[in-house]
């Protein structure tokens, strides 16, 4: 009796490494599948995005068009987008929901959409596109393998990590933001494997099969912890934090302006191109237009004008608040970068040092995603400032509350238990439900 006891308890086990092995398997096949595709739309989108910046610098007559363009942008999406205008958000709904499917028609849409803004000088950036092609792709590549509600949501994920991986180089940053984006305060380990897999092989593909180069920004030395020193990083991440509170909430109320002021699309983006023109005049510099990566460089070099991070972010929550296409997260990096190159002055740091706090962590706190922030950090400029960088990223993200640039995203776990929160409520819903406190309250 006890040889068969022990035979069944040995087949159990094997049986269990049997499926352990499977799994394995299934997600190292499907997670570099969607990389693969992630990785060359992101490569194809990075080479297109160089090309159509260099046109626009050649030719800045260009930038009078911009109305024009944004007209054009907004008619694709009006003839040919159905739920693709909801962007990275309808991402982010299907991971949490999966009620509806990602058309294909969105990789191509956001594509071409992000490339025109960029042509004639709209301040945008390149995350929501390689993040919405990827969701694309691997949505496409489910329903052709006709994988399982709850597979489609790791794939799903999957198309965040090797999107973000590919198109910043930062292949661990990937795979934690894909994961740790959908709620916050929640991650699903169960699609660690997968994600890995994806923000590896996009990033992988990307440069090795594509030969896509990554910027890299040198920060030549951290200083030395001391009580002093970490005083100033706790202020200057105080502020990050609410330069990220601003940028989320003045992108989402001139969303909700424009709407109201012009109900036509196409006259709405219309309307914000001439604005960003006129910006132009204003601060009297073309430095804001585009994805901003010399506002960045210059932060970690010869230094940045005291205002610029302003004038970013200004330019940028008006070119998407009007309706253009491109994300947010690398005018972010410029508009974090650029004020800690000025907080640098001011708290008597080093320059590029406090500058690579402010390009994760302002990020951090519009994305509530502080562990991939801070690993991006380090995968961007080493680990000689870990502990600043975990420090900058955790308070950027408490002090951004309970806002960001993803309306759709959940909160999993409040923020402070003097801030409760209905389980199942996400950030557009929280913002409504503080909207009504205060009407009842006055």
């Amino acid at each position: 009796m006890k040889n068969r006891y022990a035979r069944w308890a040995e087949l159990a086990e094997r049986q269990s490494q049997l499926a352990l092995w499977s799994t394995f398997v299934k997600w190292v096949i499907l997670g570099g599948t969607v990389g693969l595709l992630a990785g060359s739309a992101s490569a194809w989108f990075l080479a297109s995005l160089d090309a159509v910046t260099r046109v626009r610098l050649d030719h800045p007559w260009l930038l009078f068009l911009l109305p024009a363009g944004g007209a054009l942008v907004s008619g694709m999406y009006m003839r040919y987008g159905k739920n693709s205008s909801k962007g990275n958000n309808l991402i982010l709904e299907q991971i949490q929901e999966g009620k509806e499917a990602i058309p294909l028609r969105m990789a191509p849409l956001v594509l071409g959409g992000t490339l025109i803004t960029h042509l004639f000088g709209g301040s945008a950036g390149r995350e929501g596109t390689a993040v919405q092609m990827g969701g694309s792709l691997a949505d496409a590549f489910g329903r052709w393998i006709r994988i399982s509600p709850l597979d489609r949501r790791i794939l799903l994920m999957c198309g965040i990590s090797g999107g973000f991986g590919s198109i910043f180089g930062t292949p661990l940053a990937g795979t934690v933001f894909g994961l740790e984006v959908i709620a916050i305060g929640l991650i699903s380990h169960r699609a660690l494997l997968p994600c890995f897999a994806a923000s590896f092989t996009g990033d992988l593909v990307a440069t090795r099969l594509w030969g896509i180069h990554h910027i890299h920004y040198q920060v030549d030395a951290f200083p030395a912890m001391d009580a002093l020193v970490l005083a100033k990083v706790v202020a200057a991440s105080v502020l990050f934090g609410l330069c990220s509170l601003v940028f989320s909430e003045l992108t989402h109320a001139l969303k909700r302006a424009f709407a109201a002021l012009i109900s036509n699309p196409m006259l709405r983006s219309a309307a914000g191109g001439l604005i960003i023109i006129a910006l132009v005049y204003i601060a009297g510099s073309r430095d804001y237009l585009g994805l901003g990566i010399p506002l960045i460089s210059s932060s970690f070099e010869q230094g940045a004008a005291p205002f610029a991070f302003l004038w970013k972010l200004i330019f940028t929550a008006f070119t998407l608040g009007s309706g253009f296409q491109g994300g947010e997260v690398t005018p972010l990096f410029a508009i974090g970068a650029t004020l800690g190159n000025s907080l640098a002055g001011v708290l008597h740091l080093y320059g590029p040092f406090l500058a690579s706090l402010g390009f994760i962590a302002v990020f951090c706190g519009a994305t509530n995603t502080p562990l991939a922030c801070f690993i991006m950090g380090i995968e961007l400029f080493g680990s000689g400032g870990a502990v600043y960088m975990f420090i900058a990223c955790i308070i950027s993200y408490l002090f951004s509350g309970h806002s960001g640039i993803y309306s759709s995203q959940l909160i999993g776990s409040s923020k402070s238990a003097l801030l409760p929160v209905p389980g199942g409520t996400t950030l557009a819903k929280a913002k409504e439900l503080r909207r009504s406190r205060r009407n009842s309250g006055s």
